[in-house]
């Protein structure tokens, strides 16, 4: 029975789903959480009900997925490693090289590392992924699945920086956005629930986790998106600063004698964020149970600029019918969800308390009254993911 896994690596987090193909039937799922961190957990769900659980230091990528491929014959999901006849790879970056998915040869993974200026914390992270399923699985089909494809709808007024457009033409300095094959998913199903014509909706999709960005999609099409160049542009993120003068780098690196640009944007990447401004975690929930100022502060702050390019998308579509939550954030934090649109009340859209007290369920959690619905739909990659293996397959 032929089996694909969609394995979506995000900078901290390992998320996969195990299809039987062409049926789409999920026979197996699972996420490693706080990769890198303490306390990394390690979850597959299968079968009936089943569930395996373990909690362990998981120091990088490469260790999670080489227990996920031995759990998978531990626990009798699969008998061999010959049912997995196709795997979809998500990669944060193809710049302007892969404008679709693609299937991986030696010369796309060295593409694709080539671009780990683009997404240095993902990239790299993503071609040692592929690296270790040629390794284990030498016959199963590569498929890389970029999330920069949506994002090549937006208009050259959004894309473009305001520099010489010659850096454009020779070097590709432009935005290109991230987390596109699941703000593609959680608006289609927006547009669905919304029940209108695609080509008449506007909607502002927010996929908040360790990575968070923020995307205005009118017509079915994205239009404008919060990452740019970069996944370190936009809101404030678990470890990344989001958006910053960048006057700022020089000031900074003439204060801590720093020479090479690169140790400067290894302190905006990995030292940032929640991170850097509470001093206790890059994860939300640690900050949430901090009494420490500090993470109070970081919480605050994480909303605050998240309503601020929900509030610049209003101006960029002249309106908006819905906003959707997504991502672990997103999905999972019932309290972030009501803060940051509490403070955007005066577009028309206000939580509904009962409706938001759910975590990971497909629903509208505004007031019935409201003009602008909110809408929490848990995203699916995974799946978006498969269906282009499947087509890529000879």
């Amino acid at each position: 029975m032929s089996k694909t896994i969609a394995i979506n690596a995000g900078s901290s987090s390992l998320k996969w789903q195990l299809y039987v193909m062409p049926e789409e039937t999920v026979i197996a799922q699972g996420i490693v959480e706080r990769i890198g961190l303490n306390d990394s957990i390690f979850t597959i769900k299968h079968g009936e009900g089943q569930k395996f659980e373990l909690v362990k230091d998981i120091d990088n990528h490469e260790i999670a997925i080489n227990m996920l491929l031995e759990q998978l014959i531990e626990l009798n999901i699969i008998g061999s490693y010959d049912e997995i006849t196709g795997a979809g790879h998500r990669v944060v970056a193809g710049g302007e090289h892969f404008k679709e998915s693609i299937v991986i040869d030696s010369e796309v993974l060295k593409t694709i590392e080539d671009l780990s200026d683009f997404a240095p914390l993902h990239n790299p992270a993503e071609a040692q992924v592929v690296r270790v399923f040629e390794k284990v699985l030498p016959h199963t089909l590569n498929v890389a699945v970029f999330d920069t494809s949506f994002h090549t709808t937006m208009p050259a007024v959004n894309y473009l920086y305001s520099i010489d457009t010659k850096y454009y033409e020779e070097f590709g300095a432009r935005k290109y956005g991230a987390h596109g094959t699941s703000h593609r998913y959680v608006s289609e199903r927006a547009i669905d629930m919304l029940g209108k014509p695609a080509e008449e909706t506007k909607i502002i999709t927010c996929h908040l986790g360790n990575g968070a960005s923020i995307t205005a999609v009118d017509g079915g099409k994205s239009v404008d998106t919060s990452m740019g160049f970069t996944p370190l542009a936009g809101v404030t993120m678990g470890t990344r600063s989001g958006d910053i003068d960048p006057s700022l780098l020089q000031y900074l690196m003439e204060k801590l004698e720093l020479t090479d640009i690169k140790d400067m944007i290894n302190i905006l990447n990995k030292e940032s964020g929640l991170l850097g401004l509470s001093g206790v975690s890059s994860d939300m929930r640690d900050l949430e149970n901090s009494d420490k100022d500090s993470a109070k502060l970081a919480l605050e702050i994480f909303a605050d600029r998240v309503r601020k390019y929900i509030g610049s998308y209003i101006s960029v579509m002249n309106g908006v019918d819905a906003i959707v939550f997504t991502a672990g954030i997103g999905e999972n934090d019932i309290n972030m969800r009501k803060e940051i649109i509490n403070g955007i009340s005066w577009f028309g859209c206000e939580i509904d308390d009962e409706k938001n007290n759910v975590r990971g369920e497909e629903r509208v959690i505004s007031t019935d009254d409201s003009k602008v619905k909110v809408l929490l739909i848990p995203t699916d990659e995974e799946l978006m993911i498969a269906r282009d293996v499947e087509a890529l397959k000879k």
